[in-house]
């Protein structure tokens, strides 16, 4: 949801530069992760923009889930959050950090999608061909899509590299259909 990341980017961005002034990127990274997760909770979902549910509550309880997972800092992120009314923006702030900590770190995130299992050789080689691309470290996700039929198709921030069969049948439909 474009709408959602354009809210949770500054918050992100905050929570980054006070976590980078304060040597505690892996802190905060846990934390937000763990918080991210406690938010899309159907329980919790069902809870949020409930009028019978008062915004200070909610935070109240999100803190009581979280128990000892939070610092200081992150307890009162959780208050500031559930009292803007924006609990549900927690999993993108906590993505847009993860991309934000990872292009400090000089770290590039990777989604590759494959259409079958790739060998570690295979991996290693495909890492290293963006590596050498991108001149950063990458650090790859890799999922298993059958529907591409065959190759890999690769997210990396807004650039997608496809090399899959299917793209390639999609421009060819495309060039047809021109």
């Amino acid at each position: 949801m474009a709408e959602a990341r354009t809210i949770a980017r500054p918050y992100a961005e905050a929570i980054f530069r006070l976590a980078r002034a304060k040597e505690a990127l892996p802190a905060w990274s846990g934390m937000l992760q763990f918080a991210a997760s406690i938010a899309v909770d159907q329980r919790i979902r069902e809870l949020v923009g409930n009028p019978k549910v008062q915004p200070r509550r909610l935070g109240e309880l999100l803190l009581d889930i979280c128990g000892d997972e939070l610092n200081d800092e992150g307890r009162n992120f959780i208050i500031l959050l559930a009292e803007n009314g924006r609990v549900e923006i927690l999993p993108e702030v906590s993505e847009l950090f993860e991309q934000l900590k990872a292009q400090h770190e000089g770290v590039l995130s990777a989604k590759i999608a494959s259409a079958f299992a790739m060998s570690d050789e295979q991996l290693k080689e495909l890492v290293t061909n963006l590596e050498a691309k991108f001149k950063r470290k990458i650090e790859a996700i890799v999922s298993i899509d059958p529907e591409l039929i065959g190759g890999v198709k690769v997210e990396i921030g807004d650039e997608v590299l496809d090399a899959s069969v299917r793209g390639k049948l999609e421009i060819m439909a495309v060039a047809l259909k021109s």
